[in-house]
């Protein structure tokens, strides 16, 4: 399969190696283009006031991968080789692996999961990875569930346009009780800011929350359906959350049609 491979943590990351690696070694073509530096947490940005730039990597990845480091957000890096770098459209995008997890709403901020969506946005199936620890630097077995999965889509594609995103426990591979598709849970934080002060007695703010664990599940329409990411994550599941762009929702849609609404008011 053609494989277009992006990220947020930058070319020079262990995670995007061990994907990129993995899959030229199973005998995909493989391309890279990611950020020449940390892009973490930038959501869905694009850059439109200033030019975007593309050096050729050499010597990083498996010698049968092509690989760019642009000077753009993970969507920009999507964007620009559907686009400009890439003389076809690739079968599937994938993202990551990232270093730390994207669970429940921390995917609205992610970039490993933005480049994926670039990639449904363009009409390509994508995936997202991510290891669930950021002190972890094992990426072999979330490398070896990717080249799965790749191969299990290869042989039976995705019955829509999705993006799967893909959390990896980071524990030893017999610790992995198995695969649970999920969906989407909630993430809240506490202590989000932490107040400082500079050499030269000026406040300043860290962004530098603590993920709250324990929180009740939101009603949902698809709580019968499967558990949340979050949930699976604890008893050491690999998780798959299928997700779409389209942030419409059909209760709230159903409930505003009984609205009465006057334009005057």
């Amino acid at each position: 399969m053609k494989l277009l491979i992006s990220n947020d943590d930058g070319v020079f990351s262990l995670g995007i190696r061990s994907l990129a690696n993995s899959l030229a070694e199973a005998g995909h073509k493989v391309t890279v283009v990611c950020p020449d530096q940390e892009r973490s947490a930038t959501g869905h940005g694009l850059t439109l006031h200033q030019p975007i730039r593309a050096e050729v990597v050499e010597a990083v990845f498996h010698p049968s991968v092509k690989a760019w480091a642009c000077s753009g957000t993970p969507a920009d890096c999507v964007k620009l080789a559907v686009w400009a770098l890439l003389d076809t459209k690739p079968d599937l995008v994938l993202s990551g692996i990232n270093h730390g997890s994207n669970l429940g709403t921390d995917v609205l901020y992610s970039g490993t999961v933005s480049a994926a969506m670039e990639g449904i946005i363009e009409g390509i199936p994508s995936i997202a990875f991510s290891l669930t620890n950021f002190a972890a630097n094992d990426f072999g077995p979330a490398a070896e569930f990717a080249r799965s999965l790749v191969a299990r889509i290869e042989k039976q594609p995705l019955p829509e346009l999705l993006l799967l995103n893909v959390n990896v426990p980071a524990v030893k591979r017999e610790a992995i009780a198995g695969v649970a598709v999920t969906r989407q849970g909630v993430r809240r934080y506490v202590d989000v800011f932490e107040k400082r002060i500079d050499p030269r007695g000026r406040t300043y703010y860290w962004l530098c929350g603590e993920v709250l664990e324990d929180i009740p599940d939101e009603p949902s329409d698809l709580a019968d359906l499967a558990p949340t990411d979050v949930q699976a994550i604890r008893e050491n599941y690999i998780t798959i959350t299928p997700l779409q762009y389209n942030l419409t929702s059909p209760r709230g849609l159903a409930n505003l049609k009984d609205w009465i609404l006057d334009f005057s008011l």
